[in-house]
Parts: structure tokens; C-alpha cells; sequence
């Protein structure tokens, strides 16, 4: 029995379900964080601290490298960031590695986590550090394999109008579970964000 074989046999459902239960739990932490952005009535705060929150919604392309095989594949990303007026907010990304291929070999990965920005005129730069799920097809689609996936990353955005702003984000992402021994990738995106809702 070669790896790949191995690999199909371990990729169960019961080992994909703890990941399963880490994105949802994710998702619902971004949910809950937007729902709760109303105010009490009868509160008043200052307004230099109005905890108002606004969510952003953006698209982009994106360049990676994949450790296993030395690939660099090319890609599209979606995101969600849910940012507060006291510099934090929530991101959820996900990010479809299908373009570019050599024999079939590309990925997608689904995270999400806390992000730390700050203003310097019309430029935001930020930090961030997400968690999720990462979806691998090898070589000739042989077989693939969901694996949990921890990822850091930073990024400017730059106002361009009230309500768009274009994006470069660097981020660095590592399988810790992968099949072959843990496996990083990194990469570079640039794209637009729309602000939704404020």
C-alpha cells in the first residue's frame, strides 16, 4: 500500500468533523460579532469611542507557493472583515488556489480570526491571525485530503472613495496535520474592498 492509498484510508469522516466544528465555530464568533454591533438604548458613550462596526466586503487575486511539489499556483480570494472604530475586527477569508496548475496539484483553504488595524490618512495597515480548513487535491487527482490549517499574515489597504478601498495582503499559512509531514505556503494577493454596512 503506497502513501496516497494510506492517505485515503486516513482521511475518514471522523477525523474531518474537529475541522468541521473549528470553521463553524469561527463563522458563528463573525456572525455574532456583526449582530452585536447595535447599542444599548438609554446609553450614551464619547464619540471619540463609538464602538460602531463596519463590514467590508472584497475580492482578489492572489500568487502562492506550495511546499509540497514546489509549486506556485495562481488563485482568486473572497473575504468578509467585521472592523470596529477601536482598531479590532474579525476577518474570514477564503482563498481557491486552481489556476496555474501542474498535474492537477492545487488547493483551498477556508479561515478565519482576529485582525488589528490603525489609520494613517487615507492608508490602513494591519496584522492578522487566522484558523480554518485547508482542502488539498494531489498529483493527477489522485486523492485529497482536509487538514486544519494556522495562518499570519499583514496588509495595506488604501482608501480610494467612502466606500472602496484596494488591498495587498501578505500571508503565511502552515499544515501542521498534513499528510507528507507538515507543510507551509505563502503567498500575495492584491484586490478591492466594498464597506456594506456601517
Amino acid at each position: 500500500m503506497n502513501n496516497l492509498e494510506r492517505l485515503q484510508i486516513k482521511r475518514s469522516g471522523r477525523a474531518r468533523l474537529p475541522l468541521r466544528r473549528c470553521f463553524n465555530l469561527c463563522l458563528m464568533v463573525t456572525v455574532c460579532f456583526i449582530l452585536a454591533r447595535g447599542k444599548a438604548s438609554g446609553q450614551t458613550r464619547e464619540s471619540a469611542t463609538v464602538g460602531h462596526t463596519f463590514v467590508w466586503v472584497g475580492g482578489g487575486v492572489s500568487g502562492y507557493y506550495l511546499q509540497f511539489g514546489q509549486k506556485k499556483n495562481l488563485g482568486v480570494t473572497g473575504l468578509i472583515d467585521a472592523d470596529s472604530r477601536r482598531r479590532l475586527g474579525i476577518e474570514a477569508e477564503g482563498r481557491w488556489l486552481e489556476f496555474h496548475q501542474t498535474n492537477d496539484i492545487h488547493a483551498e483553504t477556508y479561515l478565519a480570526g482576529p485582525r488589528y488595524h490603525f489609520n494613517i490618512g487615507r492608508f490602513q495597515p494591519y496584522v492578522k491571525g487566522l484558523s480554518g480548513l485547508g482542502k488539498f487535491n494531489f498529483t493527477y487527482n489522485y486523492a485529497h485530503g482536509t487538514y486544519f490549517v494556522v495562518a499570519s499574515g499583514a496588509g495595506l489597504d488604501y482608501r480610494l472613495s467612502p466606500r472602496w478601498s484596494a488591498r495587498v495582503d501578505g500571508e503565511y499559512q502552515y499544515w501542521p496535520q498534513f499528510t507528507f509531514g507538515a507543510m507551509s505556503s505563502g503567498g500575495v494577493s492584491v484586490g478591492v474592498r466594498y464597506l456594506l454596512l456601517r
